[in-house]
């Protein structure tokens, strides 16, 4: 169904952005990636694509937050997948405004250019942190939205500018609300690559908050319901998690992740890598209903099968990491 459609990818260059935008080339749609301006011509993750993929796709670089840019990048297109946005907490505490710029006016450059340019459809990037601390688990969509965090406060008014075309527009936006992604490409601004990158360098694992609970979806299954959400009919206005319905602390997964590379070494906890009290998470858990009703969509991979995947991807990129340094 993807076959010869027009199609943008914001945030192309990041974690998710690259996957999807692999997914896509190999279904056969006509793709443009969009990437944050840089002044070394990177495409970021998109480097790591196949030849053959990289051959196959428009890069467009420029700025979310610039709105006659978004114009150009959306014009004569059929699906938007946006998912351009500034994602670490830690630094979301001392550059709240960069969020909003990016985060909220970034996301209505994107729906007021597809409501102009009538886009069939528009994919849009939320994220688990938008519910906070679960009041009730799992968490289904119509759990309460707490901003504990600047980030995940400029991603709920991100996901409510979306529901506020869609109600007064007919904007075809669906929001996907992924759980915690990680697998190959993952930046050591996330915990899994972070242990991964100290234990393979370090005496010992420095991390913050080990007590947190997290449900941690493979990259290649977040971006099967990315697809889903681009082709399943009569989904427009709905807001759909992707997880896995699991969760376990980050102090479990550093004890799994150990295990399976076969390393035993300390936990210690870094004070300057845990949040304040009222903004961190405690519990993250999908209640992933409707993704089966909707998109017929539910998550394949084994947890030690992504990651391993992860733990290769580290180990074969050391020198993208910098495990020595504490990264926001």
């Amino acid at each position: 169904m993807l076959a010869g459609q027009r199609v943008l990818v914001t945030g192309a260059g990041g974690f998710i952005g690259s996957h999807l935008t692999e997914s896509l080339v190999k279904a056969g749609a006509d793709v443009t990636a969009m990437i944050k301006y840089n002044s070394m011509s990177s495409w970021g993750n998109l480097e790591f694509c196949e030849p053959e993929v990289k051959k196959n796709v428009q890069v467009l670089a420029g700025n979310i937050e610039d709105s006659d840019f978004v114009s150009h990048a959306i014009k004569d297109k059929t699906i938007v997948f946006h998912l351009a946005a500034l994602i670490a907490i830690p630094y979301s505490y001392v550059a709240p405004r960069s969020y909003v710029r990016t985060n909220v006016e970034g996301t209505l450059n994107v729906l007021e250019a597809a409501r102009r340019l009538n886009v069939q459809r528009v994919v849009h990037t939320s994220t688990s942190e938008v519910y906070g601390t679960a009041v009730r688990a799992p968490i289904d969509e119509e759990h309460p939205l707490q901003g504990q965090s600047p980030y995940s406060a400029s991603k709920i008014g991100a996901d409510k500018i979306a529901e506020g075309f869609f109600r007064s527009f007919q904007t075809p936006v669906v929001t996907i609300r992924p759980f915690n992604t990680f697998g190959p490409r993952q930046s050591a601004r996330a915990f899994i690559p972070t242990i991964i990158a100290q234990a393979l360098e370090r005496e010992a694992v420095e991390l913050g908050a080990l007590e947190p609970q997290r449900d941690m979806t493979f990259v290649a299954d977040t971006v099967a319901g990315f697809l889903a959400a681009a082709t399943a009919p009569g989904v427009e206005g709905e807001t759909i998690n992707l997880g896995t319905g699991t969760t376990h602390s980050i102090g479990a997964f550093a004890a799994r992740i150990m295990q399976l590379m076969a390393v035993a070494k300390p936990i210690r906890q870094d004070p300057r890598r845990i949040r304040p009290a009222n903004s961190e998470v405690l519990k993250l858990i999908a209640d992933t209903t409707k993704a089966r009703r909707l998109l017929g969509w539910q998550a394949k991979t084994p947890l030690d099968d992504g990651l391993r995947a992860a733990i290769d991807f580290v180990a074969e990129h050391r020198d993208l990491y910098k495990p020595h340094l504490y990264a926001t």
